[in-house]
């Protein structure tokens, strides 16, 4: 079997094409947002906020959570999420990088 087009790329770019891709709707954005602002939840909280059905709420949460940037505990009957530090830190490792060309290119012309 061949290798797969994520083979060419080292672990970190695949990790944060993974974490980008699972922000890639603004519904999870959303959901990213309601979780920063309340900092845990049960997930028919989130349900209330969004102008969705539970089980697209589900889905979202799941993959949110399949990309490491949430977690979530069950308590009782319901499962409570909360913002997963470490996936997030990824991402603003990256950020930070862009940020830091941008600063270094702000003094100089534009190439195209």
């Amino acid at each position: 079997m061949g290798a797969t087009k994520t083979d060419h790329f080292t672990g970190q770019q695949n990790e944060l094409a993974i974490l980008a891709k699972a922000l890639g709707h603004p519904a999870r954005i959303a959901i990213v947002e309601y979780l920063m602002k309340v900092d845990t939840c049960i997930c028919g909280d989130i349900v209330n906020e969004l102008p969705l059905a539970q089980p697209t709420v589900s889905q979202h949460l799941k993959e949110l959570k399949n990309a490491g940037l949430i977690k979530g505990n069950i308590e009782g009957a319901a499962i409570c999420y909360c913002i997963n530090e470490p996936g997030f830190e990824k991402i603003k490792g990256f950020f930070e990088q862009i940020a830091a060309y941008l600063d270094k290119k702000k003094n100089q012309s534009e190439c195209c």
